[in-house]
């Protein structure tokens, strides 16, 4: 029984959709392991998954050494290319003098992007979440903190109020004490007399 021609499109079953991924997976990082043999060469493959976990592929050296290579190779290429375009130039979008965009380009204005304009946005926009995400967590421990101190100040507030309670309670029956032994010492001498 020969192979059956697959149509290229999304596979709508999760289940059969994450074991295809799985063995075509398995399937890239062995092809990519006999290309880096075969030709002596050193490789990084990298997928991510549906959900957004990771699997890579190295040979030879570690992933990271071989990515940081790959960067110097850009910023060389940069500097021997003489990219004399300004940020405004180079993108049609509002730009700062960084190159970063000034607004989130939106709908029809994504669609007319290059690849490098849209994974410049995708990186860009990957930033912004980071920053937000960590504004977020200082603001939350900054508000836990200023909780924990009310919470503290409440406590002892509490503790206070019912010492102080406590010894009203203890002054008003030593009062009560002192009335009834008044009364009984009056008593006693109104009847001696």
């Amino acid at each position: 029984m020969g192979r059956r021609k697959v149509e290229l499109k999304r596979i709508e079953d999760k289940s059969s959709r994450q074991v295809t991924f799985s063995k075509r997976r398995s399937g890239l990082f062995k092809k990519a392991h006999q290309l880096a043999v075969l030709c002596d060469l050193e490789l990084v493959l990298i997928v991510f998954s549906g959900n957004g976990r990771p699997y890579e592929f190295s040979s030879g050296n570690s992933s990271r050494k071989i990515l940081e290579r790959y960067r110097a190779h850009l910023e060389s290429e940069k500097i021997v290319g003489g990219d004399d375009h300004t940020a405004e130039e180079h993108h049609p979008y509002p730009c700062d003098r960084d190159g970063q965009f000034l607004r989130v380009p939106e709908g029809e204005e994504i669609e007319d992007m290059s690849l490098t304009d849209l994974v410049q946005l995708e990186h860009l926009l990957y930033a912004k979440l980071g920053h937000i995400r960590n504004t977020k967590t200082i603001r939350m421990i900054e508000t836990m903190s200023v909780l924990q101190e009310k919470e503290k100040k409440l406590t002892e507030e509490k503790l206070l109020k019912g010492k102080e309670l406590e010894d009203l309670m203890k002054e008003k029956q030593d009062g009560n004490s002192l009335n009834s032994n008044l009364g009984q010492t009056r008593h006693a001498l109104l009847e001696f007399l």
